[in-house]
């Protein structure tokens, strides 16, 4: 079979189509035939050697992926050749930008007749990290002021929906007026051109002067330090990602006087200390079969074409989710 495989680390070029093992399904494992992989910052930041884990070179990328079993090996009794599933891991364990993929049983999940594999193919990061952050973390509850950085990323119009499926109000961010007016209609309550405005004092300004009861962090840097200005009292503020790749200076008097609460979320750390994220992810995909939520998709590219859909990724014109698609996508 072919993958998209990082032999060295560099620009989106370092993304060569070659020829990998042919995968078997060893005792307690399937092999899915990829119709989408996930596109994530994770996987550009490994590519480009500055992420934090991952495997030795040459490695496949990909945390998530849908398609179709193709083969179940000794044990596995309850998935069978031809289900339509929902699949994840780590960068390189399988690794999804390929053809098909070795995954243990434990990490394949049946999707719903009425949800599409590409939609699905979004779900195991973005969806349920915000699921996750907002539910088990923030504790949303009807009425919460939730704010949610970079909103029309793939986590974050997650999160606008999901936020909003739980009956709070949305405050976003998001970086110029495309984007801006496309998290509005997402369903995002207000939404804060952080290129232009005092995020905090928005915030605040919104909020009667209390803040946020939940605040998810895409981004790092400077702008965690706003995400703890901007909290309420006893609020959760989870932080997601450093996509700024910048240290954050912060000032305890932001969050200590006021009972904050800031959380950590990181998925291949919770799945490495027994989180088993199957629950969660049938939730999400009730709600997509329910047409309570939707996956907005920016764009798909072949397999064989990662470096087009990391370029893209990383070009920050991203609306939603980024997407490779197989042969049979």
């Amino acid at each position: 079979m072919y993958a998209s495989r990082v032999l060295e680390f560099g620009p989106p070029s370092a993304l060569r189509w070659s020829a990998a093992p042919d995968p078997v399904a060893g005792p307690g494992a399937v092999v899915v035939e990829v119709v989408a992989a996930g596109v994530n910052r994770a996987d550009a930041l490994f590519r480009a050697g500055r992420y934090h884990r991952g495997p030795q070179l040459p490695a496949t990328p990909g945390l998530e992926a849908a398609g179709r079993i193709v083969a179940v090996g000794a044990g596995v009794t309850d998935l069978q050749v031809g289900r339509r599933v929902v699949a994840w891991g780590a960068i390189g364990d399988p690794g999804f930008y390929a053809e098909r993929a070795e995954v243990p049983a434990e990490r394949v999940l049946p999707v719903p007749d009425e949800v599409e594999l590409i939609g699905a193919a979004a779900v195991p990061v973005a969806w349920l990290t915000a699921w996750y952050s907002l539910h088990r973390l923030g504790g949303v509850r009807p009425g919460d002021v939730v704010l949610v950085h970079a909103g029309a990323s793939g986590v974050g119009s997650a999160a606008v929906q999901i936020a909003k499926d739980a009956g709070a109000r949305v405050i976003a961010t998001a970086g110029g007026e495309e984007k801006v007016k496309w998290v509005h209609d997402l369903g995002a309550d207000v939404v804060l051109d952080h290129t232009a405005a005092d995020v905090p004092a928005e915030v605040l300004a919104h909020s009667d002067g209390r803040g946020a009861n939940v605040v998810l962090d895409l981004v790092g840097g400077e702008t965690f330090a706003g995400s703890l200005r901007a909290a309420a009292r006893a609020a959760n503020v989870v932080a997601l990602a450093n996509v700024a790749l910048a240290p954050s200076v912060i000032d305890t008097r932001d969050f200590y006087p006021k009972n904050v609460h800031i959380h950590g979320f990181q998925f291949t750390d919770l799945m490495e200390h027994g989180y088993d994220p199957r629950p969660d992810l049938a939730e999400v995909l009730a709600g997509l079969a329910q047409r309570r939520f939707a996956v907005p998709v920016d764009s798909t590219f072949p397999l064989a074409d990662a470096a087009s859909a990391h370029a893209r990724l990383e070009s920050r014109a991203v609306l939603g989710k980024v997407l490779l698609t197989g042969p049979t996508g």
